[in-house]
């Protein structure tokens, strides 16, 4: 049973329960790899939102569902997200880093990381069981079979914690982030589950920051700025790089290439000087050379969240900060959540 997952549209801020027909139930937003999990038989398959199955990357959460929901006489169909939690007991957290790195090409590290960093997930939704399909089911329907299917689930499977209470909600949109969680979610109680469509609310943390640019890759058509490079200066001066601001349009392309050219580094014969960004296996193959700037240029961008000593998604520019000295955009302006346990949250 093959469904495209229901999606959510971005709202600035946890709405009104009344402010949808039938009125509105709250989730933590979990950040993590968005999976729908279908169990038919022993036959266990996790779906991603994109093209590339995920089935083969978590064989830890294959024994587990084959375990939990196996043998049945018709197909169990899960939407939810695969996560994955570290740290000490008392001071968990999602960790995206190590998530990211269990999407491998080798069998034999995927079957090592599997025992090392073994992944969770933590079911949302209830799309089909005992031979019905559910998806015309209101959500409240959904979520009551949910839980009563998942009565005596454990670890690494679990629920998501939901409240009517927006009060709460708003809440968790404060606490939930020193656990690694990127915002909340709202879903209309009485609608169908809609896939491929933005039926959902999601309130994600938007913070501002002013950063230094400190070079740009040209765009891939050749012409323009593709991406600025940022950085920020550390306790001991050095300035580090911690993200990358991009999705301008064409014209905003080639107007950056103007604004930046007083500040382009060059050698001693005249030509920019370059550099070769960092490598994951994400970026295998793809030019990461980038023109280094003189770190004198001021930008404030818009952030949701860190990920260590790095912008954990690609920033949005705001607007340049000519007022601003580059030496006073440290790491101490950043807005640091207070730490909170995920084992409180996965409760």
């Amino acid at each position: 049973m093959e469904i495209a997952p229901m999606l959510a549209k971005a709202v600035a801020t946890v709405p009104d329960p009344d402010s949808v027909r039938g009125g509105l139930r709250y989730e933590p937003k979990w950040d993590g790899f968005r999976g729908i999990v279908t169990v038919d038989g022993d036959d266990v398959t996790i779906g991603s939102r994109g093209s590339k199955p995920l089935t083969r990357y978590f064989p830890e959460l294959v024994e587990a569902f084959r375990a939990q929901f196996g043998g049945r006489e018709h197909p169990v169909v899960v939407d939810g997200e695969v996560v994955l939690r570290s740290g000490e007991r008392g001071a968990e957290h999602l960790d995206w880093e190590a998530l990211s790195q269990r999407i491998h090409p080798a069998e034999s590290r995927i079957r090592k990381l599997s025992v090392e960093t073994p992944a969770q997930f933590v079911a949302f939704d209830l799309l089909a069981a005992d031979g019905e399909e559910l998806l015309v089911l209101p959500f409240d329907e959904r979520r009551a079979r949910l839980e009563a299917l998942a009565d005596g689930m454990t670890d690494p499977l679990f629920v998501t914690r939901t409240t009517l209470d927006v009060d709460l909600a708003r809440e968790w949109l404060t606490t939930f982030e020193g656990a690694g969680l990127d915002g909340v979610v709202a879903k209309p109680r009485a609608k169908a589950y809609e896939p491929n469509k933005r039926t959902m609310l999601k309130v994600k943390h938007h913070r501002t920051a002013d950063v230094v640019a400190i070079g740009y890759r040209v765009h891939k058509s050749g012409s323009g700025v593709g991406s600025l490079l940022v950085g920020l200066y550390d306790a001991d001066g050095e300035i580090r790089q911690v993200g990358g601001v991009s999705a301008f349009t064409d014209r905003r392309r080639q107007q950056l290439v103007e604004e930046l050219e007083p500040v382009v580094l060059r050698d001693a014969d005249g030509r920019p000087v370059t550099g070769d960004g960092e490598r994951s296996r994400f970026s295998s193959g793809r030019d990461t050379s980038f023109v280094r700037l003189e770190p004198s240029r001021v930008l404030e961008v818009r952030y949701d969240q860190m990920e260590g000593d790095r912008f954990r998604h690609t920033v949005q520019f705001e607007r340049w900060r000519p007022d601003r000295d580059a030496r006073s955009c440290g790491f101490e302006q950043l807005d640091v959540p207070s730490a909170y346990d995920l084992r409180d949250v996965l409760s």
